[in-house]
């Protein structure tokens, strides 16, 4: 079982930056890939942003130029620098470790005030 540790998640205003940050631990194999979801209340769960063992990533729209996901392999350690927050950024940010399957982390709460 992979366990996945998450931090970082808070409170700031419109236009204020937060960096998550998430370990993971456990039988993890070398190559995978490593990313973040979203889930609004009464919203479809989002993919926000996802980067391979390779360093290759992926976006949502809705948070190109101002998300940056990336990750230290070493430590088997995946970050996302929010900036620029959105009121709409609000949501639960959940880590997930993807190899053959999805291992998820706990949540962490992200609430961009007005």
């Amino acid at each position: 079982q992979v366990q996945l540790v998450e931090s970082g998640g808070g409170l700031v205003h419109s236009g204020g930056s937060l960096r998550l940050s998430c370990a993971a631990s456990g039988s993890i194999f070398s190559s995978n890939v490593m990313g973040w979801y979203r889930q609004a209340p009464g919203k479809k769960r989002e993919l926000v942003a996802t980067i391979t063992t390779g360093g290759s990533t992926n976006y949502a729209d809705s948070v190109k130029g101002r998300f940056t996901i990336s990750r230290d392999n070493a430590k088997n350690t995946v970050y996302l620098q929010m900036n620029s927050l959105r009121p709409e950024d609000t949501a639960v940010y959940f880590c997930f470790l993807y190899y053959t399957r999805n291992y998820w982390g706990q949540g962490t709460q992200v609430t961009v005030s007005s």
